[in-house]
């Protein structure tokens, strides 16, 4: 605790206490509930600007982002990329002895140095702010009010001027008869793995079930890709849908869509899931990734007067307020964009509206990457959003081996995709599949953000040779006037 927080004692009676209680109530200026991205970026800036902050991280610290998800997992597709490199060094005139191959202990240790690493400069990023970080649970008592539980058992009561939630997301386990039972991985629990299974199941074919289907095909497992809808990625064009099945499948991936699950079991070693149709599919090993659920079960959240939507979200408007005076939300949990960078923009909405702003999120631009090999990176609208909304619209598409770099580094798989509006020449949106894609679309991004037309783009003098001159490449496509798109 800050030496400068306030007490005072505080009665209350209702369902969350069952009993009338006094207790010493601690003041400060901000509780955050959750060590997410934007929770751990907003307790850290208002601490150092002096405010009185507490911080309640149920587990994580640093976050999800850090621990079980981005950066382990990209460190791991790295590894992926590094031993696909090297197979394919003889393309580039280097003899590679012995065929490569993944070293378990190695490997892992690679992942937990990183997260080491990061988790160990978030415990000093923390100290050094000044806030008053705890390892525990928080549950709403009353408005702005939480009863914190800390992981030694302590327990303490924080009321706060401003509270923001900020718990995030976990990973949603369908209701399928026997999952309970068949002992199924997750998106967390195959990050702590003792070994690479010789094959795996991927039950869902969106960006986690895409990425871990690629890494660990690289790895050597023979992984059987389920999704039940007709393409993978189901909010990506079908074209670029498709492409991305094509790379996985040329890879060595067993892309299966259409495919329902009914019921998963165990058979000795193996797991077994049964399909709609009434055929079985078996492996070594299941990893389910079917979406992710919010973490606001334990959060008593109508004790605050917070609300939740019929998922359990929680409900904000565009500048991130909750039903309740003073209490906020951001990340995941709020229904933003589930990637970190959201999150990120989250903070700094929260830390203009905590300080007298009015900033929101209404038309923000948020690109992703989906880190399959090559990557697919995605800003703006799709071809199918922007003709649902009506816009005539002229569609650039490119061969990613048409860019002089990717034919300098025999890296040639991949489609460029650009979709951008006939009346005004504004660039609506870009899917770019293939090497170095999400650095490109930035550029992109950037672009849009400056409101620069494709002709701009298309015309501007980029360094050769770079994946990024691939942007002139394919804005060429469309011509003088956008009339061949």
């Amino acid at each position: 605790m800050r030496p400068s927080a306030a007490w005072r004692t505080l009665t209350t009676v209702g369902p969350a206490w069952r009993k009338e209680s006094t207790v010493e109530v601690e003041e400060v200026d901000l509780l955050v509930i959750g060590g997410g991205k934007a929770g751990k970026s907003l307790a850290m800036d208002r601490a150092r600007a002096g405010w009185d902050v507490v911080m309640v991280e149920r587990d994580k610290i640093g976050g999800t982002c850090i621990n079980v998800a981005c950066i382990p997992t990209k460190s791991l597709v790295e590894s992926a990329r590094a031993l696909l490199s090297a197979r394919q060094a003889g393309d580039l005139g280097v003899a590679v002895v012995r065929r490569p191959e993944v070293d378990l202990d190695r490997l892992r240790a690679h992942k937990e140095g990183v997260v080491a690493g990061m988790v160990d400069a978030h415990t000093r990023m923390f100290a050094d702010a000044g806030m008053d970080f705890v390892l525990g649970t928080a549950r709403f008592v009353a408005p702005r009010t939480v009863e914190v539980t800390a992981r030694d058992g302590g327990r303490r009561t924080v009321r706060a001027r401003d509270v923001v939630v900020n718990t995030g997301t976990a990973p949603a386990l369908p209701d399928l008869p026997g999952i309970t039972e068949a002992g199924v991985l997750t998106s967390e629990s195959i990050l702590r793995l003792a070994r690479v299974p010789g094959s795996l199941l991927v039950l869902g074919g969106g960006y986690v079930g895409c990425e871990f289907a690629a890494m660990f095909t690289a790895f050597g497992t023979r992984v059987t890709l389920l999704q039940g809808g007709p393409q993978l990625l189901a909010r990506e064009d079908p074209d670029v849908a498709a492409d991305v099945a094509r790379v996985l499948t040329d890879q060595g991936v067993d892309v299966r869509l259409g495919s329902r699950a009914e019921a998963v079991r165990r058979d000795g070693p193996e797991v077994v899931l049964t399909l709609a149709d009434g055929t079985e599919v078996r492996g070594d090993d299941l990893l389910v990734a079917t979406g992710r659920v919010p973490v606001t079960d334990d959060l008593a959240a109508d004790a605050a007067g917070v609300r939740l939507d019929d998922r359990g979200f929680v409900v904000v408007d565009d500048h991130l307020r909750t039903s309740a005076e003073h209490v906020w939300a951001a990340g995941d949990v709020a229904g933003s964009p589930q990637f970190t960078h959201a999150s990120w923009h989250d903070f700094r909405i929260l830390r203009a509206n905590l300080t007298g702003g009015e900033a929101t999120t209404t038309g923000r631009l948020v690109p992703y990457t989906v880190f399959v090999t090559p990557e697919l990176a995605r800003v703006g609208l799709t071809e199918t959003q922007a003709r649902e909304r009506g816009l005539d619209v002229a569609v650039a598409r490119l061969p990613v081996a048409a860019i002089p770099r990717a034919k300098t580094v025999h890296d040639t798989v991949g489609t460029w995709k650009a979709v951008v509006d006939r009346a005004t020449d504004r660039i609506l949106g870009v899917a770019l599949l293939g090497l170095g894609s999400g650095e490109v679309v930035t550029a992109v991004q950037l672009a849009m953000l400056g409101g620069l037309t494709w002709p701009e783009v298309r015309d501007a003098v980029i360094t050769h040779p770079t994946m990024g001159e691939g942007l002139n490449l394919l804005f060429d496509t469309l011509g003088w006037n956008g009339s061949e798109g």
